[in-house]
């Protein structure tokens, strides 16, 4: 029995060892944020902004009929974007369930018009594409009876619902049955996204009163149960206990992050216009120029990004997001290998530059074009070979001698160690031009 117990421990370390390179190969992925919320227009997070009662946020599951929803038009954008992955959304914080949940609720997509189960068609369509599938699920629940109410919760200044006894223990039952019944219904399931706990949360800058963490979830016992039941999943860090990978949420860290002081495994979470559901007055888009300095930025940091879309209420991708996409994969479909399976370098970039690395090819991503020559420190005797990734052109390099005396456009006294391409005056019309180093 022993050895049988070590046998499974082995394997599912191995399992989940394959996981992480999995993920470091991938890169990028997208998350996709739907629910009820879509119907409003105003985010995720409108039900807690204007405090809606449950009577009054019943309107969207009476009218909810995504009749235009087309997963395989999903999968076929994220493909073409050079995204190998996809999380999404089983339940927001605010409840509605977007699959025919066998447990004691109203508030799932069967009491829609639609009727019909959105999640299983939507990993079917990616896993057709060959992309990786994963979950979203809150713990929050603005709609469960028994959810405490607490200082996110949409009814916080109602006094009649702030006097109701509410039991999170029969709460966490439910949780705990319908995380089951996602990793049981919908095939293998490689990432799992909690999101979250908030026992000392500050919201907008006043502290949460009644936040809930890993008791009130039952962390422990839930995560054992994930592991249990897919061995090979990995598990973020929003359970308020230790996970597979952690995730800094709308901004870029610094420095690759680590835990311990150990080199983490992380995801950056990300939006296009700052908005998780569909806003449809939302006008603050990033530019894709921007959104790829920062998918680069990330990878060089050995991290993932995971990129936002929220779907309408009729189940389509807005233009702005599809136009978006389209832009990030002009640039992937030449660059995609500076990306997917890379990481860090050992080496320091110039200034305003990123190094990306697979094997021994090294990536050099401009973010500012300088003119006529960019100086590589430690790479002088290094590279065999210099080509832009865009189209293969040769980049002409040099070592420039250390008394050489600067002339015109050309630098002397840059180190024996330094490496210098001559790059043309007119940047390539790409949206980060990178240059493909090969090692020797």
């Amino acid at each position: 029995m022993t050895t049988s117990i070590q046998d499974d421990a082995q394997n599912d370390s191995a399992l989940r060892a394959q996981a992480v390179a999995r993920m470091r190969e991938r890169r990028f992925g997208m998350f996709i944020h739907w629910g009820l919320y879509s119907a409003g227009a105003r985010n995720e997070w409108m039900r807690h902004r204007e405090r809606t009662p449950d009577a009054e946020y019943q309107r969207y599951l009476e009218h909810f009929e995504p009749d235009l929803f087309d997963p395989a038009e999903w999968a076929d954008l994220a493909a073409a974007a050079g995204m190998k992955y996809v999380v999404v959304t089983t339940k927001h914080h605010e409840g509605f369930c977007l699959w025919e949940t066998g447990q004691d609720t109203d508030f799932s997509v069967a009491s829609t018009p639609w009727r019909r189960d959105l999640v299983g068609p939507i990993a079917e369509s990616f896993r057709a594409h060959g992309l990786g599938v994963g979950l979203y699920h809150s713990l929050i629940d603005w709609h469960h009876p028994q959810f405490p109410i607490d200082g996110l919760h949409p009814l916080r200044d109602d006094a009649a619902a702030r006097a109701e006894v509410r039991d999170v223990a029969e709460y966490r039952q439910y949780l705990h049955a319908q995380v089951t019944e996602l990793l049981t219904g919908y095939g293998p399931v490689e990432q799992l996204f909690f999101d979250f706990s908030y026992p000392e949360h500050i919201h907008e800058g006043t502290p949460v009163w009644g936040g809930k963490g890993a008791r009130d979830w039952g962390s422990e016992e839930l995560l054992a149960s994930v592991r249990r039941l897919q061995p090979g999943i990995l598990v973020n860090d929003r359970l308020g206990i230790p996970g597979d990978y952690i995730t800094p949420e709308q901004y870029q860290p610094a420095e690759p992050p680590t835990l311990d002081g150990v080199p983490a495994l992380w995801e950056a979470c990300q939006t296009i216009n700052g908005s998780w559901g569909y806003d449809r007055d939302n006008t603050t888009a990033k530019s894709p120029d921007l959104l790829l300095r920062m998918l680069v930025d990330t990878v060089a940091k050995d991290g993932n990004l995971l990129l936002n879309v929220g779907p309408t209420a009729r189940g389509e991708l807005d233009p702005v997001a599809v136009e978006t996409l389209r832009a990030i994969g002009r640039w992937m479909s030449r660059h995609g290998r500076a990306i997917h399976g890379a990481g860090p370098a050992a080496y320091t970039p110039p200034p305003d530059c990123r190094y990306t690395q697979r094997g021994n090819r090294l990536y050099l991503h401009l973010f500012a074009w300088p003119f006529e020559a960019v100086h590589l420190p430690g790479l002088a005797g290094q590279v065999e070979y210099a080509q832009f990734l865009h189209d293969a052109s040769e980049v002409p390099m040099e070592v420039l001698s250390t008394d050489a005396e600067s002339h015109m456009t050309s630098a002397a006294g840059t180190g024996g160690d330094t490496l210098t391409l001559e790059l043309p005056v007119r940047r390539p019309d790409v949206a980060v031009p990178v240059i493909e180093l090969f090692l020797r």
